[in-house]
């Protein structure tokens, strides 16, 4: 519970990006995003996505010892390729679903190459849009089938699945933390981990914090990305800007249960200063964090199990909130 914060930030959100009528920031090479990164307030390492933004490890090794980084996962983007748009994974072409492992696999050879410990996926492409679009029962026996083909190879660099309730499809097969776990035992890799994003969670309806509960009582790892949004839609805000409270119990609770992993940016700068944007989001997480340390924990938890939620509230509002 005491051991320090590490934060990381996904490396493609620094420089340009865009949404569907505006386009943010300039170009940067690797290079340049990685000399930034290093040059803000608590950041000590990236995630980075293969293979659209970088495909050849030891520069990229090379790049992250110049600058003292640490890697924190191999982000595969299996979903970009114009093969991938009708979905990857779970295409009723067999020869695209094999593509899409090989994908994965040799994310995880560059990951291995980089010297990173994981590799995680989000399958965004891989969903639907309307009733009577697929067969439900087959496209679960795909998922099952081409993530333990993919987690399967190099056991040792293990896959983590990142859920998302939408996007790119307007509704995510692997959409909630719940059906990750189903889908993780179904596969039984034990290795094999889920990528938690807060935002995801909350713009699904799910509560943060209770998702953390519930996958460090699994028995498969798990790994953190942070932002916040309104609830509507994944914004990739800054933490705890329109969910304070809730991001502070997601705090609390990942230090309940020992988590000692990245807490990872998956943060859009937009209108907003680059490293400003992912300084709010150390500076914010480290005071939430320590404040969290401070309080009475002993008396916290009696508070929590004791059944009145007034007398909780009043010891937030004196040692969480300082009102």
């Amino acid at each position: 519970m005491n051991s320090p914060v590490k934060f990381a930030l996904i490396t493609s959100f620094v420089g340009k990006t865009k949404d569907r009528f505006h386009e943010y920031n300039r170009d940067m090479t690797l290079a340049e995003r990685l000399e930034m990164v290093a040059r803000m307030q608590g950041m000590s390492g990236v995630e980075v996505v293969y293979p659209y933004e970088v495909k050849d490890a030891a520069l990229l090794k090379s790049l992250l010892a110049t600058h003292k980084l640490e890697v924190a996962a191999i982000n595969v983007n299996v979903k970009a390729e114009p093969e991938f748009r009708n979905g990857g994974l779970t295409s009723t072409d067999p020869a695209i679903r094999a593509r899409a492992v090989q994908f994965i696999r040799e994310a995880k050879d560059f990951a291995q190459a980089a010297g990173a410990d994981k590799v995680t996926c989000c399958p965004l492409g891989d969903g639907y849009e309307f009733a009577f679009q697929c067969d439900y029962a087959r496209m679960w026996k795909h998922l099952v089938e081409t993530f333990g083909e993919a987690g399967n190879y190099k056991p040792e660099i293990p896959l983590f699945i990142e859920y998302k309730p939408s996007e790119t499809r307007g509704r995510c097969f692997v959409d909630t933390a719940a059906k990750t776990l189903c889908l993780l035992n179904d596969i039984g890799i034990p290795r094999m981990g889920t990528t938690m994003d807060f935002g995801h969670s909350k713009y699904g309806g799910e509560n943060p914090a209770e998702v953390v509960s519930m996958l460090a009582h699994s028995r498969y790892p798990y790994y953190i990305h942070i932002n916040d949004n309104n609830g509507k839609w994944d914004w990739d805000f800054m933490v705890a800007s329109h969910n304070f409270l809730e991001y502070a119990e997601f705090l609390y609770y990942l230090q309940e249960v020992g988590y000692t992993g990245f807490l990872t940016s998956d943060t859009s700068p937009t209108r907003w200063d680059i490293v400003g944007t992912f300084e709010a989001n150390t500076r914010m997480t480290q005071k939430i964090w320590d404040r969290l340390l401070a309080i009475d924990r002993a008396e916290f938890r009696s508070l929590i199990r004791g059944g009145d939620f007034l007398k909780t509230w009043q010891f937030i509002e004196a040692n969480i909130l300082k009102l």
